[in-house]
């Protein structure tokens, strides 16, 4: 069967669905890193990127926006000069209710009755400026940590803005 479309969990209703341990088979979740770079150095800028909406992002999302950040960040900086933290952890469970389609599927799905669903994924749940990555670099390269977010910014279903957290020797 197909996916339903991310648009379908954006936004958030209801109570958080997270006791893994009633639930049979929750597929593992696709963020493969939480922190990338150099996570043992000190950097005096940090970048956040942050969400404008409530908004629930899906596990596949996160991990192509870290991707996407981290190509830019490694190509552009190098991986000894920046540290990348993905804040949002995907811990609500999604879940489907599979329909049979073509002939002869009024007689083998019964419809709404008792649509709990199939777990399909996970998502994290996020509130108004919260955020979901934050970059450190040194400050001669926080054109490349902007370029970054804003194109991680683009594999994400709110819109999003970068927040500046400059050091004492950073000056624009």
């Amino acid at each position: 069967m197909v996916r339903k479309p991310a648009s379908m969990y954006r936004q958030i209703k209801g109570q958080a669905y997270t006791r893994r341990e009633y639930m049979g088979g929750v597929p593992a979740s696709r963020v493969s890193q939480y922190v990338m770079g150099n996570p043992q150095a000190e950097f005096p800028v940090t970048i956040t990127l942050k969400v404008k909406n409530r908004v629930q992002i899906r596990h596949t999302s996160i991990e192509a926006g870290r991707i996407a950040a981290n190509k830019v960040l490694t190509a552009q900086c190098g991986s000894p000069n920046y540290r990348m933290v993905v804040r949002a952890f995907p811990h609500v469970v999604l879940r489907e209710n599979k329909l049979a389609t073509g002939a002869g599927a009024d007689r083998v799905s019964s419809g709404m009755r008792q649509g709990f669903g199939k777990t399909v994924g996970t998502a994290a749940r996020l509130e108004r400026n919260q955020a979901i990555l934050t970059v450190s670099v040194p400050a001669d390269k926080v054109a490349a940590a902007k370029d970054a977010l804003w194109r991680a910014s683009m594999k994400f279903p709110s819109p999003c803005y970068v927040d500046v957290d400059e050091g004492q020797e950073y000056i624009q």
